[in-house]
């Protein structure tokens, strides 16, 4: 057996991987940075043709960017003006100053470009490790948000999907150094599809121009020097927000949201379990469930089109604001 075979690294390094994207801008986007005092966000944007449109802001999961938005966005142009945001040390961002990589850093960091944009409240929407961020800051500060889209919310779970363990792992010391060591021989080709063999339900319906354009990403985010770090540091925060109880533990606050929320689970997500599903209905006091059985941990990127009828399903129940 090689150290490459050994159990749980292949999965553990797809886990660190971007979920497959398009690289750069489509056609249609914008991408700018905004400087705060001691953070830089890379913002993603697709401006509404109606210039009176509700603003929409959208995060990323673990590994991810705001180019996991991309094919979303363009569905909801007419009824959103959205902007999506790199987490700090993810995508176009670099780490922050303090090197906070906590859900509450990163959910600080969500406040603090909402608060300087002025464009709350916003429909917010988040994707696993976004989803719990997302949660925190409709929890805290109920003026950001009018609406709360939730796709496979990384929530806390007793029985955690066996396929997540890895991305666990990532959370100990040193685990995040072993594995880059382990892989350095791996393609970005090899990533691009292990990744995608965990995160998609059917990895067959990513189309080769996607495919290739996720491997182009996957290059660009191997080389930067903070990759494995701001990775292991984000799944140690997921881990340290799941142990947290009382007022901040993250179901307590999702009790507390008082935005209407859509929540999105896929039947072949391999790191939130669907079973989670009746108890985030449950949690969240105005929620609807879209349930999607062969969709994986990305819904919005394998089945845009599902994603966004809800969300207009629930824009129509708010009064289309």
């Amino acid at each position: 057996m090689s150290s490459t075979e050994l159990p749980g690294i292949r999965a553990a390094a797809a886990a660190a991987a971007p979920p497959a994207g398009a690289a750069g801008t489509t056609a249609g986007e914008e991408t700018r940075s905004v400087e705060l005092p001691g953070l830089t966000l890379g913002v993603r944007s697709r401006p509404a043709p109606d210039p009176g449109a509700p603003p929409a802001l959208y995060v990323h999961g673990l590994g991810g960017s705001s180019q996991n938005w991309s094919a979303l966005m363009p569905l909801l142009a007419d009824a959103v003006d959205g902007e999506a945001v790199d987490l700090p040390g993810f995508g176009d961002s670099p780490p922050p100053d303090d090197g906070d990589y906590s859900v509450t850093g990163h959910a600080r960091a969500v406040i603090r470009l909402l608060d300087a944009g002025g464009r709350g409240p916003v429909h917010l929407f988040g994707n696993s490790l976004g989803g719990s961020v997302a949660t925190r800051v409709a929890a805290v500060r109920p003026d950001l948000v009018r609406t709360l889209t939730l796709v496979s919310p990384a929530l806390p779970e007793i029985r955690v999907q066996r396929p997540a363990v890895p991305t666990g792992l990532l959370a100990l010391p040193g685990v995040a150094s072993l594995f880059a060591r382990l892989t350095r021989e791996w393609t970005a080709e090899q990533r691009t599809r292990g990744v995608m063999a965990l995160c998609y339900g059917d990895p067959a319906r990513v189309s080769d121009e996607a495919f290739r354009h996720a491997v182009a990403e996957m290059e660009r985010r191997l080389e930067l020097p903070y990759f494995w770090d701001a990775m292991a540091r984000s799944a140690r925060g997921i881990v340290d927000a799941y142990t947290l109880g009382g007022q901040h533990g993250l179901w307590r606050q999702a009790e507390r949201v008082l935005a209407p929320t859509l929540l999105v689970y896929g039947g072949r997500d391999q790191l939130v379990s669907y079973r989670m599903a009746r108890r985030a209905s449950a949690a969240f006091r105005d929620s609807r469930l879209l349930t999607l059985p062969d969709a994986g941990h990305v819904a919005m990127m394998e089945y845009p089109e599902a994603v966004a009828q809800a969300f207009r399903e629930l824009l129509d129940e708010c009064g289309g604001s």
